[in-house]
């Protein structure tokens, strides 16, 4: 399984929900593809404001803050 998260270098909840990932990663051994958004125009755009956004394909988990509830409700379907 991978999970995408919508990034920003500069962006300190984005740092912070990566960090906050690493647990469930490990519990759950999904994939991490980290994308900065900076770096393509069009999702740029789409997430702007939004970041981070943790996604599973074009399903978006949550966005702003982890969810953990949300997170583990996906991951254990």
């Amino acid at each position: 399984m991978k999970l995408t998260l919508m990034f920003r270098e500069y962006c300190s909840l984005c740092h912070k929900m990566r960090d906050e990932l690493k647990p469930f990663q490990d519990e759950y051994g999904f994939e991490l593809e980290v994308v900065d958004v900076d770096e393509n125009p069009v999702l740029e755009e789409k997430y702007n404001e939004l970041v981070p956004v943790l996604l599973a394909g074009d399903e978006e988990i949550c966005h702003w803050f982890l969810d953990e509830d949300r997170l583990k409700q996906f991951l254990e379907r």
